[in-house]
């Protein structure tokens, strides 16, 4: 029998979508937005009477990261979810009973050695799992087999990492559900309903007796729920701004948590309708024990005023999770581009803040001017070239002692800055061409001796086809992207370049190597936009190891799944296991929704 409580949940849910939704008319918006395309008779195109047929959930996903993401961005989070509820029926997906495990416990003792908490195992956030903690060796890295595979029912996308504590494995998905898996089985101990898409890493922390687990989501939301029984604890709104999307694995401290803030502003620029652009980055600190804010910084300090149709200025995002450095009592993290015109001192930048007041201590940038948006994108006007950080900086430690911060940027470059003397640049190296999906994107790796960073340079080729009423954005070019670099933390030496693989004949296959990538001892994990992970050796850049992961699969949780495009999170190294999410179907990648678990074989 199915536990009640995700019925409850998602009873509420149900109803907290249609009080939302009475505010904005889901048929008007259907009329003004819609219509043209689903009461075309397009044979191509699902007709209103098929799309009445199908979940409300099932058409926001596909608004929100599916097929018509590319159409939908320029409509407000309210405007879709009035138009999923207009055309969509009732009820949603909750695991079947045989998925559960018999023993449904969470336990968590703590302090643990083998664990993956948050974006990285660190909060130097180097994406580094040392020997002990991995429990891999090249060899077995060798002999890695698929163990179990989870499927995300419904889901057209699987973009959230895992985290692993005790054996206790903690995922999002694009549905906004949150689960609570056996790593040995993949069997289900309990499940939340998030109000939005769940992308960013969860963060465990310890709360009095019990453990919290904190993440937001993509409609702003951010959350504290007890680890061992997936209850709410309290949940927060850090930004009020409409366009506010929680992106980053948020930071742990000493009973406080920081949350870097971005937007989905820059897409829906292209709605002349649209007062672009309010939206300020921002980082806030709140309590763990019962969410109340501790400060909050602005990564823009002037508040947006408006000349003209536009407001400005606008932007620097917060897309990364932040870096811890207690020795200097400093947050660090990484800002995007501005959103409009007057452009800021903190885009494109890393910044270090206080971790007690959230005082701004030093900033670096090193894009200045960088004005992007949709809508100035496709008029070829914009100031700048979206050359925004969307990867967290490691702090790594040298041999000699010294510490050094590393960020590598869209543009294609990767600094080495001076943590001492407020981010002075030490050494800067171009590892790709950089653009609007290129250079490094989600995340660099170090083992104190070199940074590992994959390029994603995505290409497009020409429009899919001729046909106005379909929504695919162009084809990836197939023989664009890619490529993984190794740099000598000292001194920005490039050590050895792996090139990237070709791609097969699948559709939306790319070479780009646009996921986080992660190092243990001898070996170097990148995923690509072609769905295959590969293993790398970290002294040479030899693939040892490489799973294509772009497949049907049968599932523990007996939900049909298949696998596609590796991008955004990376692979989670833990006591002898690989986890990785597969399905990352935005801006053209492979649709899929997958989450796959690897131990040696025999």
């Amino acid at each position: 029998m199915v536990p009640m409580y995700p019925r409850i949940i998602l009873a509420l849910a149900t109803l907290a979508l249609a009080v939302c939704a009475a505010a904005v008319s889901g048929e008007a918006v259907y009329q003004q937005r819609c219509a043209r395309c689903h009461d075309s008779g397009n044979a191509r195109v699902p007709s209103r009477d098929a799309l009445k047929k199908l979940p409300v959930v099932r058409i926001r996903r596909s608004m929100d990261f599916g097929t018509m993401g590319n159409v939908s961005s320029p409509l407000r989070h309210d405007e879709r979810e009035a138009v999923a509820a207009y055309l969509g029926t009732a009820g949603a997906l909750t695991p079947p009973a045989q998925a559960y495990c018999a023993d449904r416990s969470v336990k968590i003792a703590g302090g643990g050695q083998a664990e993956w908490n948050g974006w990285s195992p660190a909060p130097t956030n180097t994406r580094f799992q040392p020997a002990a903690a991995s429990g891999l060796s090249l060899d077995q890295v060798r002999r890695l087999k698929l163990k179990w595979a989870y499927g995300f029912d419904g889901d057209i996308v699987a973009f959230a990492q895992p985290t692993v504590v005790d054996r206790n494995l903690f995922v999002g998905s694009a549905s906004g559900q949150v689960q609570a898996l056996n790593i040995d089985s993949g069997c289900v101990r309990w499940t939340f309903q998030a109000e939005g898409p769940v992308r960013a890493a969860i963060a465990e922390a310890p709360l009095g007796d019990k453990h919290a687990l904190l993440f937001g989501d993509q409609t702003g939301w951010f959350y504290a729920l007890e680890a061992e029984s997936g209850r709410l604890l309290w949940k927060k709104k850090p930004e009020p701004n409409e366009s506010v999307r929680l992106t980053a694995a948020p930071a742990v401290y000493q009973g406080t948590v920081f949350i870097g803030v971005a937007s989905w502003e820059e897409g829906r620029t292209t709605n002349p309708e649209y007062p672009c652009c309010t939206f300020r980055g921002s980082v806030t600190a709140l309590r763990i024990k019962d969410g109340s804010q501790v400060w909050k910084t602005y990564t823009i300090a002037e508040k947006p005023k408006q000349t003209g149709k536009q407001w400005g200025p606008s932007g620097a995002s917060v897309w990364g999770a932040p870096t811890l450095d207690a020795k200097r009592g400093l947050l660090y993290v990484t800002t995007g581009d501005n959103f409009s015109l007057p452009a800021t001192n903190l885009s494109d930048a890393i910044v270090a803040l206080e971790l007690a007041s959230g005082r701004i201590v030093w900033s670096k940038q090193t894009s200045p001017g960088d004005v992007w948006n949709t809508a100035c994108s496709q008029k070829n006007e914009c100031p700048g070239p979206d050359h925004d950080y969307g990867s967290s900086v490691l702090l790594e430690k040298l041999d000699n002692g010294r510490e050094v911060l590393l960020a590598g940027q869209k543009s294609g470059v990767v600094y080495a800055l001076d943590p001492e003397r407020k981010g002075e640049i030490l050494w800067q190296v171009r590892v790709g061409k950089g653009g609007i999906n290129g250079g490094v994107q989600w995340g660099m790796a170090s083992d104190g001796q070199r940074v590992y960073a994959a390029t994603s340079d995505i290409g497009r080729g020409q429009a899919a086809n001729s046909d106005p009423l379909d929504p695919r954005p162009a084809p990836l070019d197939p023989k664009q992207g890619g490529g993984l670099t190794a740099l000598r933390v000292g001194t920005g030496e490039k050590v050895w370049f792996a090139e990237p693989a070709p791609c097969g004949p699948k559709r939306g296959c790319s070479p780009a190597q646009s996921a986080a990538v992660t190092a243990i001892p001898g070996v170097v994990f990148s995923g690509s936009a072609d769905g295959h992970l590969r293993a790398y050796t970290a002294e040479d850049g030899r693939v040892v190891w490489d799973f294509d992961t772009v497949r049907d699969y049968q599932t523990v949780n007996g939900v049909r799944a298949n696998g596609g495009a590796l991008n955004g999170p990376g692979a989670v190294v833990v006591d002898g296991m690989v986890f990785v999410n597969s399905g990352y179907g935005r801006s053209g990648g492979m649709e899929g929704n997958v989450l796959l678990a690897f131990g040696p074989g025999e």
